[in-house]
């Protein structure tokens, strides 16, 4: 897995790549409440703006992390928004993207380094 400085978590998985947010950043937030992912087909650019999420505190965008094609979103969000909060790392994932450059991910943080930026 790698991390990003904006606390999203990328997880190879044959040739996609799962996108998510940390525990840390479920922390951060509170509760979440609304979750606005990206439409399936969508291709982005690495900085481009894909999921809104609302919580108690706060309302947060998430970034594309890479460029390339979304190929799935974690439709179970919509109806349970709260399960990013209860399974971060897991089932609370966001969506699935077909990067058109896989080197991209070299720019991010293993967890030993992402670990040391939140202490």
């Amino acid at each position: 897995m790698k991390f990003t400085e904006e606390h999203e978590w990328l997880r190879p998985e044959d040739d996609l790549i799962v996108v998510g947010i940390t525990e840390h950043a479920t922390t951060q937030l509170g509760d979440i409440v609304f979750i606005e992912l990206p439409e399936v087909g969508t291709t982005v650019s690495k900085d481009d703006e894909v999921v809104v999420i609302e919580s108690v505190k706060a309302a947060s965008d998430i970034l594309a992390p890479l460029d390339g094609e979304i190929i799935e979103v974690n439709d179970t969000l919509a109806d349970n928004p709260a399960r990013a909060n209860e399974d971060a790392m897991g089932d609370g994932w966001f969506f699935k993207i077909r990067p058109s450059d896989p080197s991209q991910m070299d720019e991010y943080m293993d967890e030993a380094t992402y670990n040391k930026l939140i202490a």
